[in-house]
């Protein structure tokens, strides 16, 4: 069977793509780091303890800034396709700890590079770049677009993408680059600005929250679903040659929009419970992300099936599912309408 491994396996990404990949018959290895609590939420479903027959996912320990231990653990499984995901990716917090996200979303791609360089680079590198390298580049944005990167953790994935582009061309190195724009889920980090909306209408709904603090509500980015995302990177990989694909819906709705949409679902007005904290501004901000993804329709026959009114109502059901509070019921109906999975986490 085919093997992979993934970095950032624990992320949002990284979860979804381990189930599409076990589902299509793969041994998956993921990277996690050590924590003294546990950290592997999202992949409990999915988890079977691996002294079990036929268990097929195994987690090893290990650090983007340790390369000795990512070289042997290369070495050890020796895996036709890894999946580069894991990063300190919170664009705002870039700008607090510029250097940590400079060695870990930065040099820790030259890192796992390296090591698969020195394990004999047999393996198809996935290198999971940005929609935030454009930066301050006019939309719409595709392949030949150029970089304005306009944080910390912008310039650290303008690195790791010419990294696995050096790599590809330098050691004729199956390496490819997904530059993937927003996209998001149920499973999406709670301090990212769609799941901190999609929480907050459940805990206010619950009682449990008065009030939500936001920063820029006119930034406009185009939103997708993380799980048709994952499907896109794996296609990636099974393309004929290393390439680099831009993967996105190529609609751009504002913060502002999110928050209309995502309140009224639920019943609420959301101008009675936001207010702006200057602190969540970022120093410099990207205004507009408009994917060009027809390369990728093309090359790799992908497409995307939820739109954005589909994606927030998917999200605030889910949240609302966890608080235990009734839901207008559609996300479900949608992901079932559109062929993909629907389970107890969505």
């Amino acid at each position: 069977m085919p093997k992979a491994l993934i970095t950032g396996i624990t992320g949002q990404d990284g979860s979804y793509l381990a189930e599409f990949l076990l589902s299509k018959g793969y041994e998956v290895h993921g990277i996690i780091r050590r924590a003294s609590t546990f950290n592997t939420g999202r992949l409990d479903p999915i988890y079977v303890d691996p002294h079990a027959a036929g268990a097929r996912m195994f987690l090893h320990y290990g650090d983007l800034s340790d390369g000795g231990q990512l070289t042997n653990l290369i070495y050890n499984v020796q895996p036709d396709e890894i999946y580069h995901l894991g990063a300190q990716s919170h664009v705002r917090v870039s700008f607090d700890i510029p250097e940590y996200t400079g060695d870990v979303t930065g040099l820790g791609t030259t890192r796992i590079l390296e090591s698969l360089r020195r394990a004999g680079g047999k393996a198809r590198y996935y290198q999971a770049s940005s929609s935030e390298m454009f930066g301050a580049t006019p939309p719409p944005q595709g392949e030949k677009s150029p970089f304005h990167p306009r944080s910390p953790y912008g310039a650290a994935k303008v690195y790791s993408y010419w990294m696995a582009i050096n790599y590809r061309e330098a050691y004729n190195m199956f390496a490819s680059n997904g530059i993937l724009f927003n996209h998001e889920s149920p499973r999406r980090g709670e301090t990212f600005v769609t799941r901190k909306i999609t929480r907050a209408i459940a805990k206010i709904k619950a009682g449990m929250q008065k009030e939500l603090f936001l920063g820029n509500l006119d930034a406009r980015r185009d939103w997708g679903f993380a799980f048709e995302y994952v499907r896109a990177m794996w296609r990636i990989l099974q393309h004929d040659r290393g390439d680099d694909f831009v993967v996105g819906t190529g609609q751009s709705n504002s913060v502002k929009e999110f928050l209309e949409e995502a309140f009224a679902y639920a019943g609420l007005d959301w101008k009675e419970y936001v207010k702006i904290d200057p602190k969540y501004f970022r120093p410099t901000e990207v205004e507009n992300l408009i994917a060009d993804a027809s390369k990728a329709k093309k090359l790799l026959g992908w497409e995307p099936k939820v739109t954005f009114r589909e994606l927030v109502r998917i999200m605030v059901d889910a949240d609302l599912e966890d608080a235990g509070l009734p839901t207008p019921g559609e996300g479900r109906k949608i992901l079932a309408a559109k062929g993909l999975p629907v389970g107890s986490k969505l």
